[in-house]
């Protein structure tokens, strides 16, 4: 090979090669525990980052812990309680958004905003009223607009109708609906407040006849912030807002998961040993948390995939009632989607990467179980359930390359899924984060600072254990040489084969 040659598939090869393990480091900062805050019953749910004070703002049960992302300190304890429960919080350009849902929660929420570097409600308009059960909030990409996620669970779901299965359950008779508040920012008011129902159906596995209505869970905008997508957990649906216009222009059904393919094995008994096998199961995606980022001019959606019931457990049975034996016979269904000899189970183990239109580009298949057994953090006491329950997910570019943290739910010890979502076909799992001594990471945010990146994840609590919410704290890097230098590294035909073995591995 010409030495031109040879420099240019050097090259070829640096822009090409995914990040590892060996070129992904983090680093432990600082854990704060919630409890050192003195007040009954805080916990760590939801982070959000304000690059103006260089603060981590926490919204927990009993309000909002304000902490210096320098050291993790606490600057101040926020008490919401005035307005009710908070269940969230967003900052863009030194504005605080607190999603805050009615001690009565079938009626309107609000939304309170906050200056952060005061950390005090703004002046004028500070309280705007929003729908029922406001779960999660974020701001448009420049700014301009507030999405509020108005989940709208009823207090007493719809009962089971008849005996046939799959079973189908009535509608609750008080069931707010589920809608997504649209705040201008500049006026600070509602300008639209669209809905679901109605909105033309695509897909497949849409969850109905569920005692409920659509409820929507989280919302994630892209780059140019002229669409919106909606996670419509319980209904295994994601719906689409076009922003130009404040309208959903579709729900789409996500489909399932096969559990006898190749790379889906799983676990469905909490036996005491865990047991990896294929069977023939589906498993309704059903993601929580979702992000999205952008490659060329295609947007896509990256979702964790947790998988949920109704609050009341009313729409899940043990898969034994439909005749299920040994293995499966404790694994949790769906009951709206199972009968004999097809089993659907509420969850995939997995996190997606999906296309504007959700199909599916990447799953991460079985892995997410896998590599917490092999740490030794798989809770075997959830497998009949939805293993180790993705949960919350982040996003950040370094170096020109994309990560995606996944959280776990439910490990042993915190823990967080790192993957290169980089080629979104060909992702690939880098590391697991693991934060000894804390569990249940429910919220995480990733960002840069001052030329640094960072991971602040949020552990909510494990009740059982009796160890309240905690804040972790990670510097990030992925170092990637320059290509000259990654040229000489590489430097003869010998090592070339080494690197281009490593990018399959």
């Amino acid at each position: 090979m010409k030495p031109t040659l040879l420099a240019a598939a050097l090259t070829s090869l640096f822009i090409a090669a995914p990040a590892t393990a060996e070129t992904f480091s983090f680093t432990p900062l600082w854990t704060y525990n919630h409890a050192s805050t003195g007040v009954a019953g805080m916990t760590s749910e939801v982070p959000a980052f304000d690059a103006v004070t260089n603060t981590l703002w926490l919204a927990g049960s009993a309000g909002v812990d304000v902490l210096d992302a320098t050291n993790g300190t606490l600057v101040q304890h926020i008490d919401t309680s005035g307005w009710g429960l908070i269940n969230s919080v967003a900052i863009s350009n030194g504005l605080a958004a607190f999603a805050i849902e009615n001690v009565n929660r079938t009626q309107s929420g609000v939304v309170t905003l906050f200056d952060t570097s005061t950390r005090s409600l703004i002046s004028g308009t500070n309280t705007i009223a929003v729908g029922a059960l406001p779960d999660m909030l974020t701001f448009t990409p420049d700014g301009s607009r507030l999405l509020v996620a108005n989940e709208g669970t009823p207090d007493v779901y719809g009962s089971r109708i008849g005996t046939s299965t799959p079973r189908i359950y009535a509608p609750a008779a008080n069931d707010p609906i589920g809608s997504v508040s649209i705040i201008d920012v500049a006026s600070r008011s509602v300008i639209a407040t669209p809905t679901f129902d109605s909105a033309p159906q695509s897909g497949s596995y849409i969850r109905t006849n569920t005692g409920m209505n659509f409820e929507p869970e989280y919302i994630a905008v892209n780059a140019a912030g002229t669409q919106a997508f909606v996670g419509l957990q319980e209904a295994n649906a994601m719906g689409v807002i076009d922003l130009n216009t404040n309208t959903v222009t579709k729900v789409i059904g996500l489909g399932a998961k096969d559990f006898s393919l190749p790379g889906n094995t799983f676990d469905p008994k909490n036996d005491g040993t865990v047991n990896f096998i294929n069977a023939d199961v589906k498993g309704l995606y059903m993601p929580d948390s979702m992000a999205t980022y952008q490659v060329g001019t295609q947007t896509y959606v990256v979702m964790a995939n947790e998988g949920d019931f109704r609050e009341d457990d009313g729409d899940r049975s043990a898969a034994s009632t439909l005749g299920a034996t040994d293995p499966l016979n404790a694994l949790r269904i769906s009951n709206t989607d199972s009968f004999a000899d097809n089993l659907v189970a509420a969850g995939a183990r997995s996190f997606s990467i999906r296309d504007s239109n959700g199909n599916i580009v990447f799953d991460s298949g079985d892995i997410l179980d896998r590599e917490a057994h092999a740490l030794g953090i798989y809770n075997d006491g959830r497998s009949r359930d939805k293993g180790v329950e993705p949960e919350g997910v982040a996003l950040i570019e370094i170096d020109g390359r994309t990560f995606a943290f996944i959280g776990l739910e439910r490990t042993t010890q915190s823990a967080v899924a790192v993957f290169d979502i980089t080629d979104p076909a060909n992702s690939s799992f880098i590391d697991m984060i693991v934060t000894n001594g804390t569990f249940a990471p429910e919220g995480l945010t990733a960002y840069s600072y001052g030329g640094r990146h960072f991971l602040a994840v949020a552990n909510e609590a494990n009740i059982d254990g009796g160890i309240l919410g905690t804040t972790a704290l990670y510097e990030i890097s992925a170092p990637v040489p320059e290509p000259a230098s990654y040229a000489m590294l590489l430097a003869g035909l010998g090592l070339i084969g080494v690197a281009v073995r490593r990018r399959r591995r």
